[in-house]
């Protein structure tokens, strides 16, 4: 992972990075393993999960983790194994149910467990794991899984987890499958006393131990996907708001290092700035029961779900840096505005198998641009998406190979968000599309969703089949090419380098003036007297050619 360290500090890095790894990726053909990693594997389909009991023991002084995790699930069709991930070097030790110990086959992080007890159609049953060891550490979190460990300017231990694309079961044993999420679940985290962790979901106290340690419970009310859950261990101080939303009272808490609590107090109030521009577009904050939090990391950010991690050093933009290049992008800070979009595409939407990572990634950049444009109008807004351009490849395509956890490029953050801002001048009603947006996380409200669903009801609810637009800036790598030649009297136009059955109409600027055209790729032609200009508006991401040079 060098050669994404070295890349972290350009411009445009969140975009790179992501690309780079695709690249090492593809260095590699699939395997077996990836497989076992990536489908739903017969010995997981027939089982749903209900409930998680975490239970950690953290030991910085030797990078380790003891603990056990508690596995409820509802049978669903009959099997005698259950496949369990754990990565390597942790152990899973052992494996039992209704107290009897149970056989344990083992494939690389998959482990299958061998059930003694029938298992019934409709019953509802656990599985206790215990396991330990020290687990991958992360080298250049986010971007490669695994845990933090590091000490704050105090010497005090700062410990954080983040694991997307590599798996929750890098740091605990799990179904580690996107498809099933638990519905609930509780984290009991145990830390030396001097330090606070703070995890997902709702405090529900702290014990204080006899060896030196302390014990605190966090539970989550709704369904989580599995590398949303995380752990943050610090020298912590907390203060909390509450926000007036969409419904109701809205907890806010805010966990910061105690020497940056001034920082923080100022820095923050973006949080309740982010709700109330994304309420507004996305509808209600699908965690309401759960509370939301913003906690402070040694990593740049991640979107652990009501436990949104923060480590942009209390400045705007990207680490101080405008991602778009429009200036926009620095009057906010953009961990705050982009981490928390996740929680309604990510968190709330979630997708089923990470060759869809688009949906949480191209959405999410989108709602940097609705964000900008709630608070500062809609020509900042789109001015904000349309530069995110620059960083945009179109070199692979969006999507990526299905059933083996693999992640297409990087564009799908400014490329992705730029294909939604298209769509949007397509539908050229903004309270229609703002319709489209909420009606999004009101349907798929806590679910794991494929593109095609989230695909068909854009078309359905905008009345319009984009089904090859998406083709086009998802499973293709070329820029739509408009080409055309101006004439006497009149203008021809046709498209060049898109996918069969292309339709995406234009809103175009002849001599000036506006009008709408919809070109395929035969030659078409509009009237005009004495034609000197031919432009397309410049919110339509596409390319625009003359063929005769003129």
């Amino acid at each position: 992972m060098k050669r994404v360290a070295i890349i972290l500090f350009t411009t445009l890095s969140s975009f790179i990075i992501l690309q780079s790894a695709k690249d090492i990726r593809h260095e590699t053909k699939y395997t077996r393993l990836d497989s076992l990693r990536g489908s739903i594997t017969p010995e997981r389909v027939w089982w749903d999960l209900t409930y998680y009991h975490l239970s950690v023991s953290v030991d910085p002084s030797t990078k380790t983790l003891v603990g056990s995790n508690r596995v409820d699930y509802k049978v669903l069709s009959e099997n005698q194994i259950i496949q369990i991930d754990l990565q390597a070097p942790l152990q899973l030790h052992s494996a039992s149910q209704n107290g009897e110990n149970l056989e344990i086959t083992k494939e690389g992080p998959a482990h299958f467990i061998k059930l003694k007890k029938k298992q019934e159609i409709g019953a509802v049953n656990s599985l206790l794991l215990n396991y330990s060891g020290q687990p991958v550490e992360a080298e250049n979190a986010p971007w490669d899984g695994g845990i933090t460990w590091t000490k704050d300017k105090n010497g005090k231990d700062f410990i954080a987890s983040s694991c997307q694309g590599d798996g929750a079961s890098l740091w605990w044993p799990c179904k580690d499958h996107m498809y099933d999420e638990v519905d609930s679940m509780l984290m009991s985290i145990t830390v030396p006393e001097h330090l606070m962790n703070v995890s997902n979901g709702r405090y529900r106290g702290t014990d204080e131990n006899d060896d030196g340690t302390k014990t605190f419970h966090w539970f989550v009310n709704n369904p989580i996907n599995n590398y949303g859950v995380n752990i943050n261990i610090g020298d912590y101080v907390h203060f909390k708001e509450s926000y007036t939303g969409e419904k109701g009272s809205l907890s806010m808490d805010y966990y910061v290092l105690r020497d940056n609590l001034k920082r923080a107090r100022k820095q923050f109030k973006d949080a309740p700035r982010t709700m109330e521009a994304l309420e507004h577009w996305f509808g209600p904050y699908p965690f309401y029961e759960d509370g939301y939090k913003l906690v402070e990391v040694p990593y740049l950010g991640m979107e652990h779900q009501s436990s949104v991690t923060y480590g942009n050093g209390y400045q705007n933009g990207y680490r101080g840096t405008d991602l778009s290049g429009t200036g926009w992008g620095l009057k906010w800070d953009y961990i705050i505005i982009h981490e928390t979009g996740h929680e309604w595409f990510a968190n709330n939407i979630t997708y089923k198998d990470m060759a869809d990572m688009w949906l949480h990634e191209s959405f999410t950049t989108y709602s940097e641009g609705l964000f900008t444009e709630y608070f500062y109008g809609k020509d900042a807004g789109a001015e904000y998406i349309r530069g995110l351009r620059t960083g945009i490849d179109n070199t692979e395509n969006i999507i990526a190979d299905y059933d083996v956890n693999a992640h297409g490029s990087g564009d799908m953050y400014p490329k992705g968000a730029n294909l939604l801002h298209t769509i949007r001048q397509v539908v050229n009603d903004d309270e229609k599309w703002r319709g489209v947006l909420r009606g999004l996380n009101q349907t798929f409200y806590h679910q794991t969703v494929t593109t095609k669903q989230i695909e068909e009801y854009i078309s359905e609810k905008t009345g319009r089949n984009f089904q090859y637009v998406f083709d086009q800036y998802l499973r293709d790598n070329s820029l739509p090419v408009l080409e055309y030649i101006i004439q006497e009297d009149k203008v021809q136009y046709r498209w060049s380098g898109v996918v069969e059955g292309f339709d995406l109409p234009l809103k175009v600027f002849l001599n000036e003036a506006e009008i709408w055209i919809e070109p395929t790729t035969n030659w078409q032609s509009t009237s005009a007297k004495n034609p000197t200009s031919f432009k397309i508006d410049s919110n339509f991401y596409v390319s625009i050619l003359n063929v005769m040079g003129s």
